[in-house]
């Protein structure tokens, strides 16, 4: 199993190198336009971790091309795998809510559509074909090597996008009853051994400055409306040897990479325990 993290807010040399130095598979941002709380944009925040990485990936978590003009999208994409050194993973999803899609000046209700499009039309954009979008022709270069392409949330549409367009399935805070149940799911839309990630969040170590089980339970209710009772059974948190086994559960049920949010503060202490639970879960 692979284990990665999303960055934190501050300086992504310094933690981007941190998480390459704790034996971390991969290094996320998310991809928000705002969110009430401070971020940064997804690309350029990548390019810097690209930048001062040699061999972790670096990854979308996830990018929302609806938002964006297609060929512009693309453009970034393709930079991002370019700079890298071919060590993108492009998470894609539709989300983002109806204010971040009013900013951007785009329509909320078409974002499934749009999301369709760029599911289509990004593998050809990226390898430098031409490419037909509206009344345009769009030849981009330099042509890239297309990254493996997780497609992120839940639900059938979502399941027969990866059956339509992606190498993985990337959700987030699901127990690993329901990722077992996707990756059947997968199976019978005729998907042969997808990769599944799964977002999870955890706090890992101890001390009272950390926030416990119950209360990042508490913020998964509070944000995404989840029953209190089930997001009781999602956080990581204790020792490096208590979340390995929890995750090999996952592994079991057919999770193939976790990309961990760390919650609280002493991020550099946390990420360095998250390599220590790699180690554990062996290649």
């Amino acid at each position: 199993m692979k284990l990665g993290v999303i960055l934190p807010a501050g300086d992504l040399r310094v933690s981007a190198r941190q998480a390459e130095d704790a034996g971390l598979d991969s290094v996320f941002l998310g991809d928000h336009l705002m969110t009430g709380r401070p971020s940064l944009d997804s690309t350029v925040g990548l390019g810097v971790a690209a930048a001062v990485t040699t061999g972790i990936r670096i990854g979308l978590s996830v990018f929302v091309p609806a938002m964006r003009p297609l060929a512009w999208a693309a453009k970034q994409i393709a930079t991002l795998q370019e700079v890298s050194g071919e060590r993108l993973i492009l998470g894609i999803g539709s989300g983002g809510g109806e204010a971040q899609f009013a900013a951007a000046g785009v329509p909320y209700g078409e974002r499934g559509p749009r999301t369709d499009q760029a599911l289509r039309l990004l593998p050809e954009l990226l390898a430098g074909n031409e490419v037909r979008i509206g009344d345009a022709v769009v030849e981009l270069a330099p042509a890239v090597a297309v990254p493996p392409i997780w497609v992120g949330n839940r639900g059938r549409r979502v399941l027969e996008r990866v059956a339509e367009h992606g190498t993985g399935w990337f959700p987030s805070l699901l127990p690993p009853d329901a990722v077992a149940d996707g990756r059947r799911r997968l199976t019978d839309l005729g998907v042969a051994n997808p990769v599944t990630a799964v977002g999870a969040t955890g706090a890992l170590g101890g001390g009272a400055d950390l926030p416990t089980a119950a209360d990042l339970a508490t913020g998964i209710n509070e944000v995404y409306g989840m029953p209190l009772d089930q997001a009781l059974s999602l956080p990581l948190t204790g020792s490096a040897e208590a979340v390995a086994e929890r995750l090999a559960t996952y592994r079991e049920a057919g999770a193939a990479h976790i990309v961990v949010g760390l919650a609280g503060p002493r991020w550099a202490e946390q990420v360095r325990a998250l390599g220590r639970v790699r180690a554990l879960l062996g290649p």
